[in-house]
């Protein structure tokens, strides 16, 4: 690792990165793009050192409270986590000024800061996505290395259920030739089902490559499957989109199994629940007691 001063913290949409650079391994990882240009390892996590100060300061200053999201680049419970705090500390904060949040990740160390999501939901709205890729573990452990196995976040998204946390799972990317098929996609889909989602990111089965992650991810496919590195570029080039020959199969029984079940597919509508700030009855009476001066 190694720590850098930043300018800021939050983008123009309210979201953040505590952290540049991730150690889950996952061989298809966009992040690992040239077009983000890193200037150091990937592996090599960069810690923004000022990210909460200037979090503080940036929720102080907000006239209107709003969602604030992190992870859309580097899973903000990647171990250095565990040593550091940062995304702890932004929490702590988060629920100070009575924001609301909503964080993306791949790792059940979430369950760490289950007091803090709590606090959060119990005053505005806090919504946990994860992402799920492959109902086979042990294909998971190849595909995602370094973070927990699909089994054990299907656990985490039940425990949210549970304690009455909202959740989004992203279904991606299903990668051509290797886990496309009905039975994967079932088995996911059953997963979210019995966790009770509120809804499924899904795009189409397929995954981006693009120069920087397409390297990476022909690398691992020559180390773990040999031979599928020349059926992807036989099949799809240089191009950005990879999307599965099982696509126009897939995705109706994706979208059957949705409406069967009241999980929300429609993109453009969980994106929408994502970006509400919700504001609960309790915190609108405190709000109301303390603007009379906290008297009866």
């Amino acid at each position: 690792m190694h720590e850098k001063q930043v300018k800021g913290i939050l983008s123009a949409k309210n979201g953040m990165n505590l952290y540049r650079g991730c150690s889950h391994g996952c061989i298809y990882c966009d992040s690992r793009s040239a077009c983000y240009q890193f200037d150091h390892a990937f592996e090599d996590i960069e810690v923004k050192s000022n990210a909460l100060e200037l979090l503080e300061l940036a929720l102080r200053k907000k006239r209107k409270k709003c969602m604030i999201g992190t992870g859309s680049m580097s899973d903000p419970y990647i171990p250095l986590e565990m040593e550091l705090g940062h995304t702890r500390r932004a929490l702590e904060l988060i629920l100070s000024y009575g924001f609301g949040v909503t964080l993306i990740t791949k790792s059940d160390r979430v369950l760490r800061d289950l007091d803090l999501l709590k606090k959060i939901n119990e005053t505005t709205k806090c919504v946990v996505q994860m992402t799920l890729t492959t109902y086979d573990d042990g294909l998971c452990k190849i595909l995602e290395p370094n973070v927990c196995v699909t089994s054990r976040r299907a656990e985490v998204l039940n425990i949210l259920r549970d304690n009455g946390i909202p959740t989004v799972v992203w279904l991606s990317p299903v990668l051509p030739f290797m886990n496309d098929t009905e039975e994967n996609l079932l088995g996911i889909l059953n997963l979210c089902r019995q966790a009770k989602v509120f809804g499924i990111l899904c795009f189409g089965m397929g995954v981006t490559l693009r120069e920087g992650n397409r390297e990476y991810f022909y690398q691992k496919l020559d180390e773990h499957f040999p031979g599928m590195k020349q059926q992807y570029s036989a099949a799809f080039g240089s191009r950005y989109e990879a999307a599965s020959p099982n696509n126009r199969a897939l995705m109706p029984v994706f979208y059957r199994f949705c409406r069967r079940h009241g999980i929300v597919s429609d993109s453009s509508k969980i994106f929408e629940f994502l970006r509400t700030f919700e504001e609960k009855e309790t915190a609108r009476q405190l709000n109301l007691f303390e603007s009379f001066g906290g008297k009866a």
